[in-house]
């Protein structure tokens, strides 16, 4: 057993920076890929890091000379007007997610220009975070005109070019939520699109998907957005980004991206627009008030709410989600209650759904000036 705030290893290496951040604990990683041919922290973890840097004032950071140990002690988190160049090794996604999570929680509002790469094979992307995570932090009372995620300038990777803005208000404490009732799917709404290729390929990814979504719900609407110039950034690629609205107000995601330019086989537009109309049904069929993407946000924010009671209901929590719950209990001291949900037996209603439900911390923003 480690002593208090010790780690092991590479694995979730954001969720401990973001919870270390939070709670101010400082945290000491060791280990980190010690025993590969390349040893220490990548290239995506270093800019990781700078980006914590930025948006925080007084943040200690100390790496040994192989980069394989790490150690952090988080500053105050300050937020305002904060540009950075993301490494191309991951997409903006996998920066944004960790803003996501920071930003309600700083002393400004934060305005963050994000370059790099938008859609790539690995994380999620900015358009999925875009029609799903802003929805759940407005349930959770971050609203205004202020919360939004631009995409400024498209980039696939490997090149990327892309750009993103992302603007976020400020809130003194999260209100406590009971998302049990996910509902019944409304509507499909969705994004295909396409950079540095023919725009047909958009039509073509917008037909395929259809084709299976229509035996379902007829009301679909999928946008073709190709862009041109100096905002297709610089590697070509096409994709599609598919979100289930509920009638409660639910959002659940998918999607699919191109493979990058010389990094395996080419995809067909048909099979990509298929198995992205695949995805959503799965996700459909897994449930839940919140999509696999967001689970650990909504985890977050219920534990940092006022001291309440919150309940969310999910669908199968996926293994990142687990290491998250791990760490907001050695971060935050706070248990959750997992009940698992049985389905009824007349109706159809999916995978095993599990009814998380916590006590938020009270946890109210100390950066943020009062007025």
């Amino acid at each position: 057993i480690l002593s208090q705030g010790t780690f092991e290893g590479c694995n979730c290496f954001r969720q401990r920076l973001v919870l270390s951040t939070l709670s101010g604990k400082r945290v000491k990683i060791r280990n980190i890929r010690s025993k590969d041919d390349n040893p220490g922290l990548r290239d995506f973890e270093a800019s990781f890091i700078r980006l914590l840097d930025k948006v925080t004032n007084g943040t200690r950071i100390e790496i040994n000379q192989t980069g394989t140990v790490l150690f952090y002690q988080p500053g105050l988190l300050y937020g305002g007007s904060v540009e950075h160049e993301c490494n191309v090794q991951r997409s903006i996604g996998y920066y944004l997610e960790a803003l996501l999570m920071l930003a309600p929680f700083m002393k400004t509002p934060l305005r963050a220009v994000l370059k790099g790469v938008t859609n790539d094979p690995t994380d999620p992307s900015v358009d999925l975070l875009k029609v799903t995570a802003i929805p759940l932090m407005k349930k959770f009372g971050i609203d205004g005109d202020g919360l939004e995620i631009k995409v400024l300038k498209r980039g696939m990777a490997p090149a990327g070019g892309g750009e993103v803005l992302f603007t976020c208000p400020v809130r003194r404490s999260m209100k406590p939520v009971h998302l049990t009732e996910p509902g019944k799917i409304k509507r499909i709404r969705g994004t295909a699109f396409s950079v540095r290729v023919s725009p047909q390929m958009a039509n073509r990814i917008v037909d395929s998907a259809r084709s299976i979504l229509n035996k379902f719900i007829p009301d679909i609407y999928i946008y073709t957005d190709h862009m041109k110039g100096a905002s297709s950034g610089k590697s070509p690629g096409f994709g599609l980004t598919l979100v289930a609205e509920t009638v409660n107000g639910t959002f659940l995601g998918a999607e699919v991206v191109s493979t990058p330019q010389g990094q395996g086989d080419p995809v067909l537009p048909e099979d990509l627009g298929r198995n992205c109309a695949k995805l959503l049904l799965e996700e459909v069929y897994r449930g839940g008030c919140v999509d696999s993407t967001n689970q650990s946000l909504s985890l977050l924010y219920m534990t940092l709410g006022q001291q309440d009671v919150s309940k969310t209901l999910l669908g199968p929590l996926s293994p990142y989600t687990v290491e998250f719950l791990r760490h907001i209990r050695d971060f935050f001291q706070i248990m959750f209650k997992i009940e698992q949900q049985k389905p009824g037996e007349d109706e159809q209603k999916g995978g095993e759904k599990v009814l998380m439900t916590c006590v938020g911390a009270g946890y109210s923003n100390i950066n943020k000036t009062i007025k």
